[in-house]
């Protein structure tokens, strides 16, 4: 059976990292979001994959190839225009043949829920979904002796129920199906009209996943994704360890060294990354290739990405940090309210509360702090920015942008 990935969105709802990154290519417990996919889909046995690509497509195509290097073959398809999820899933039509596996670039879950939905597909589409607590933000189906019977998208009553997981096993004859679709109110061709379609003539079936699956449309929701494959990579130490103490489980890269540090696993670290002395990593951290964490810093439950210094009096908390980010000393992340609430960040223009009680910063590609620089929690700093000394971010700070503290200083003689 051939994969179908659809991998040419921006990933609008994650800006700033994908300023400058496809969303599929943000990493998470050291490899990209759609490593961890072609992985699962592997595990399934699906190796025969066509990536529809759009968006900064060099980016993937340059890392992934032909695919030999990750145990698949690995085909290409330009969606012309990012005219939504129908239409990157025609964009392979001709290029693959019988029944084949759908699935969304920006999700992680385990091959055992792909092999589920291949070894139960007795329909022209099987759709996998999950039970969640809220379904507001998901397409929602009603599922009857194995069939969707009915599917609503983005219900406004909040109440448990399935979702869609963006995870299908459809036939080759659906193809002239989706060139029926009409546009969306978004002015989009969506997947899930095609699921309406069918189940008006019980054509869909749906399977309910109990293996863990999470949709990374938000920032935040990176972070349950790196825990999951944090908790389930085997330990591996390939670096050095010198005069640390370690608690838990490491997973540390060719090339890098820790030494005289504290290492609360599950933690993983990079090629050719230094820590130390003196820092602190705790768990559900990763840490990209040719980093340096340095005097004293502390980084918790984080995911940084290459390039990235921190180097003296540092504390990064529940935070994603991009690439070449640089730390100047003393630079705060503030994580926690003083009321103990819920965290809320602005996505598009619009306040959304992230239910976490813990949430830090998410700071853009080549971005750099001055000594003694804070963030306030739940701030995003756009790529290519320069922050003050002493400057206390306390506002959403759009890309490029220069934030420096205009101070007076009152000089004179003692009286």
């Amino acid at each position: 059976m051939k994969g179908v990935i659809i991998a040419g969105g921006e990933g609008k709802r994650l800006k700033p990292l994908t300023h400058t990154k496809p969303k599929c290519m943000i990493p998470v417990a050291g490899k990209p979001i759609l490593t961890h996919v072609i992985e699962a889909l592997k595990d399934a046995g699906v190796k025969d994959l066509v990536i529809v690509v759009n968006y900064l497509k060099d980016r993937i195509i340059d890392e992934f190839g032909d695919g030999r290097n990750f145990g698949v073959r690995i085909r290409y398809a330009q969606q012309k225009k990012m005219r939504g999820t129908a239409d990157a899933f025609l964009a392979a039509e001709g290029m693959v043949d019988g029944p084949f596996v759908g699935i969304a670039s920006d999700i992680i879950t385990e091959g055992s829920a792909i092999k589920k939905l291949i070894r139960l597909h007795d329909s022209e589409m099987t759709v996998g979904l999950k039970r969640v607590d809220d379904v507001s933000e998901y397409g929602t189906a009603e599922v009857e002796k194995g069939r969707i019977v009915k599917f609503e998208e983005k219900p406004k009553v909040r109440r448990s129920g399935l979702v869609n997981c963006s995870m299908y096993v459809m036939e080759d004859t659906v193809f002239s199906k989706l060139r029926s679709i009409e546009p969306s109110k978004r002015r989009e061709y969506e997947v899930t009209d095609l699921i309406r379609m069918l189940a008006k003539k019980k054509g869909v079936r749906g399977v309910e996943l109990k293996e863990f699956w999470r949709d990374l449309g938000m920032p935040w929701e990176l972070f349950d994704a790196n825990e999951f494959l944090l908790n389930r990579m085997p330990e591996r130490r390939e670096g050095e360890l010198e005069d640390c103490k370690v608690k838990g489980k490491v997973i540390i890269e060719k090339g890098a060294r820790v030494f005289n540090s504290f290492v609360e696993g599950p933690v993983f670290i990079g090629k050719n990354t230094e820590i130390g002395p003196y820092s602190f990593l705790r768990g559900n951290t990763s840490i990209g290739d040719n980093c340096g964490i340095g005097d004293s810093t502390t980084v918790k439950n984080s995911i940084i990405m290459n390039g990235v210094n921190a180097k003296h009096l540092s504390y990064i908390g529940d935070s994603i940090v991009g690439e070449n980010c640089n730390f100047g000393a003393g630079t705060q992340i503030a994580n926690w309210r003083f009321d103990a609430g819920t965290i809320k960040m602005e996505v598009l223009k619009k306040e959304v509360d992230t239910k976490r009680s813990k949430l830090g910063v998410v700071i853009g590609d080549n971005t750099k702090t001055g000594v003694l620089a804070s963030v306030m929690p739940g701030k995003t700093i756009g790529d290519n920015c320069w922050i003050g000394a002493n400057v206390q971010i306390d506002r959403d700070i759009p890309r490029a942008t220069e934030v420096f503290l205009k101070q007076e200083l009152l000089i004179r003689k003692q009286r």
